[in-house]
């Protein structure tokens, strides 16, 4: 819990022994609700009052359990249960500080978007491995109950066009949103690929993806090329661009500038020749 939040009124060992306070509901026609009742009667008192302190501890048990029960609300979605319930905390404690008793709306009208805004912020700021635009996250939540409810109704999986007209989005739309599904949780590089495997040795995933890029060692050689090229004269340069990078026979090249082809054979082994000199490599036998 933040302790920006709690440090004001801060919970001490005595509320241990305290008899444990009944999860609270929500009052019925003409009920008072008893932990709004403490709530008033905290609001009502100076912040250095000494019942304060104690007022503020058994609000925050009164209400605990329902906290608890938000956190249960949004497990199972990759977040310990734990981290939930004290985030939901965070939230009942700013609704604690935020309630006004003079505007008439009752405590537990306030406190249930506050503390469920606070776990779905949770959610937003500190679940995702990617950061991601609100509007993706929100996009993928509307995707994914969507899709739910009409696989239900369909029989089948909907495919990408039902569900933009369903949801009044473009196909590319869906398919951000279903992207945007798998940047929700990262896969460890080092997580075995078969971790079920009794006792067996598995790979990790880092073993299996990528392969080496031979291309990367051409890079060296292009750019050791560079000034070689640009030391040759204009001619040798167009006949090596028609011959490697045009894809001209030495007869199209012959006809094209006026040469015979045996003419232009001995200007690409002589010129080849000198590339590989000044790149210092060995000259053809």
């Amino acid at each position: 819990m933040s302790t920006t939040d709690t440090d004001a009124f801060p919970l001490h060992a005595s509320s241990a022994r305290r008899p444990l306070v009944p999860a609270p509901r929500r009052p019925g026609p003409g009920e008072q609700d008893p932990g709004e009742d403490l709530l008033r009667q905290f609001k009502a008192l100076d912040r250095g009052d000494p019942r304060a302190a104690e007022l503020h501890e058994r609000v925050v048990a009164f209400y605990a359990p329902l906290m608890k029960r938000i956190a249960r609300r949004y497990a199972g979605r990759g977040e310990p249960v734990e981290d939930l319930s004290q985030t939901a905390m965070v939230g009942l404690c700013k609704a604690i500080r935020g309630f006004d008793p003079e505007r008439g709306m009752p405590f537990l009208g306030y406190l249930m978007p506050t503390a469920t805004g606070e776990v779905k912020r949770y959610f937003r700021d500190h679940a995702w491995a990617m950061r991601v635009p609100r509007s993706a996250q929100e996009n993928r939540i509307r995707l994914r109950h969507t899709q739910q409810e009409m696989t239900q109704e369909l029989g089948r999986a909907p495919d990408g066009e039902e569900l933009g007209r369903r949801l009044g989005m473009t196909p590319a739309q869906v398919d951000e949103a279903r992207q945007v599904s798998d940047l929700y949780r990262a896969l460890s590089l080092d997580a075995p690929d078969n971790p079920d495997s009794d006792g067996e040795e598995c790979s990790s995933l880092e073993e299996r993806m990528g392969q080496e890029d031979h291309h990367l060692d051409l890079v060296v050689d292009r750019e050791a090329l560079k000034p070689a090229l640009a030391r040759l004269p204009e001619r040798e340069r167009d006949i090596l661009m028609l011959r490697y990078f045009h894809d001209h026979t030495q007869a199209e090249i012959a006809e094209r500038l006026g040469y015979s082809q045996m003419h232009i054979s001995r200007l690409l082994r002589s010129t080849l020749e000198q590339l590989r000199e000044d790149l210092g490599l060995e000259t053809a036998a």
